[in-house]
């Protein structure tokens, strides 16, 4: 029967190809350094007039209350239009109405595409800086691994000494034995 491949655990010495003290180098600089920060906030406080003002046409825009308002104010042209006024301002079939609503769907779709890529910018600096958290927790992560591979090594050089000390002593009792019973 095929037994399962050993595949062996990767060590520090081994890490990408740095030595031991390459990497707790590496390790010290990247624990030191502080990555901890509100990506939102640093992002909003560069923004200009202009793009928090395209950034909150966009949010209105694509709300259920835009919709409705504008939904609202449409049908009350259309009514105002085509039942109530002896003399509309606006005759069917809409002409000033189609010229509004043009010239806003002209200015509006690319304010709202400017805060789509702004939207994008910030969604690759929340992923850089995931990056770097991952990073670091990664780092610590080493850093425990060497912390613990060095604690068990000197735990196993601790129980070789007892060890040793045990069969000095086991050989002792035996010998002491071997003269009380040989006697």
């Amino acid at each position: 029967m095929n037994q399962p491949r050993q595949v062996p655990a990767p060590t520090p010495s081994s890490h990408h190809g740095l030595s031991q003290d390459e990497v707790r180098a590496l390790l010290h600089q990247l624990r030191e350094r502080r990555i901890t920060r509100n990506v939102n906030q640093s992002f909003a406080e560069r923004l200009t007039f202009g793009q928090r003002m395209s950034d909150g046409l966009a949010r209105a825009a694509g709300s259920w209350a835009f919709i409705l308002g504008f939904s609202g104010i449409l049908a009350a042209w259309v009514l105002i239009n085509a039942r109530l006024l002896a003399k509309p301002f606006d005759p069917f079939p809409f002409i000033l109405l189609n010229l509004i609503l043009s010239t806003l769907a002209a200015l509006q779709a690319p304010i709202i595409m400017m805060s789509q890529n702004r939207q994008a910018a910030k969604d690759r600096l929340q992923a850089d800086h995931d990056y770097e958290i991952n990073l670091k927790a990664e780092a610590e992560i080493a850093g425990l691994h060497l912390k613990l591979d060095a604690l068990r090594e000197t735990q196993w050089h601790e129980l070789l000494q007892v060890q040793q000390e045990q069969i000095g002593m086991l050989q002792r009792l035996v010998a002491r034995l071997a003269e009380e019973n040989g006697d």
